[in-house]
């Protein structure tokens, strides 16, 4: 890797800012510990100062490094837009976007959200790349897709700008097994049960890394129980089959109860927002240089979402 190449610099100053751990952000990058200290050790020596503060509790940017990381962000800008508005010149080039999301996530809100753009733009090829959030975030913060799609953006990289569209509600699905079970009724009223109770269950949950996961977790950790999890998966509709089945209380979003067996018993209790929720975003990297085709697609996307989803 050449110093002049601005977007591997920024995504390495970036993964390590995030981690504040050489060790961490290299395994992140998929690069080893020593190679990415050589690298900002390189850059500091051609630059006579150090970039990154290490005597701090927590890594950060030099007074230094912040001038060389707004140098590296302009000059990737200035490069980006050179290189979108060279395409005009070129008849071969394809006009294209790409899309990373959560395969569930996919099935959800594109349907609601794409059609439109595409009978708009039919010149344009959409590849939508269904893939754990945390690969599509990295693949956005490299611009190696236009954009991602995701839910509950607290943690992503601050390297990526992010535009809230709308807000789900999370419903606990409750089988017979449980002793919350009442029999007789489907959908249960609000600030009935306690969330303590509801998470001191047979849990059915998804995988640690999800949006899910992470609030759940968070919720466990403030109420201080230790969760008796009998199922994990990645798939949130996989885990709503298992409650509705009777393996456990899961906790899903809105947009999949439509999956749900009607001929089944269960109980569905609608979760506070005040607890959980599901906030739907749309990212891309702060270093895209966006075009007009970028701009109406991110428009028609929030505007369709914000119409559909209303809580």
């Amino acid at each position: 890797m050449t110093l002049n190449n601005y977007q591997d610099i920024l995504q390495y100053i970036d993964v390590l800012l995030k981690h504040n751990s050489f060790t961490k952000a290299a395994k992140d990058l998929y690069i080893s510990q020593p190679y990415l200290t050589q690298i900002i050790k390189k850059i500091e020596d051609d630059l006579g100062t150090e970039i990154i503060n290490r005597k701090s509790p927590q890594l950060q940017l030099t007074e230094a490094g912040k001038v060389y990381y707004q140098y590296l962000e302009n000059s990737d800008a200035e490069l980006n837009q050179l290189k979108n508005t060279l395409i005009q010149y070129n008849e071969d080039s394809p006009i294209s976007l790409s899309i990373g999301v959560l395969s569930s996530l996919a099935t959800f809100i594109l349907p609601i959200t794409l059609p439109k753009f595409v009978q708009a733009h039919p010149e344009v090829t959409l590849t939508i790349l269904e893939d754990l959030p945390s690969n599509s975030e990295a693949k956005a913060m490299n611009q190696e897709i236009d954009f991602y799609i995701g839910q509950n953006p607290e943690t992503v990289s601050p390297s990526l700008i992010t535009h809230l569209c709308g807000t789900h509600r999370y419903y606990a699905v409750i089988p017979p097994s449980s002793d919350l079970y009442i029999s007789g009724s489907v959908e249960l009223s609000s600030n009935t049960i306690a969330i303590d109770k509801l998470l001191s269950q047979d849990l059915v949950l998804t995988s640690s890394g999800s949006a899910i996961r992470r609030q759940i977790d968070r919720l466990l950790k403030r109420y201080s129980i230790t969760p008796n999890i009998v199922l994990e998966s990645t798939n949130i509709y996989t885990v709503s089959k298992f409650a509705e089945h009777g393996s456990g209380v899961a906790f899903i979003p809105e947009s999949a109860l439509p999956t749900l067996q009607e001929d089944l018993e269960y109980n569905l209790y609608p979760i506070s927002l005040d607890l959980m929720s599901v906030d739907f975003f749309i990212a891309y990297s702060s270093r895209l240089y966006l075009t007009d085709l970028h701009h109406d697609f991110l428009n028609r996307f929030i505007t369709n979402v914000q119409t559909h989803l209303i809580v």
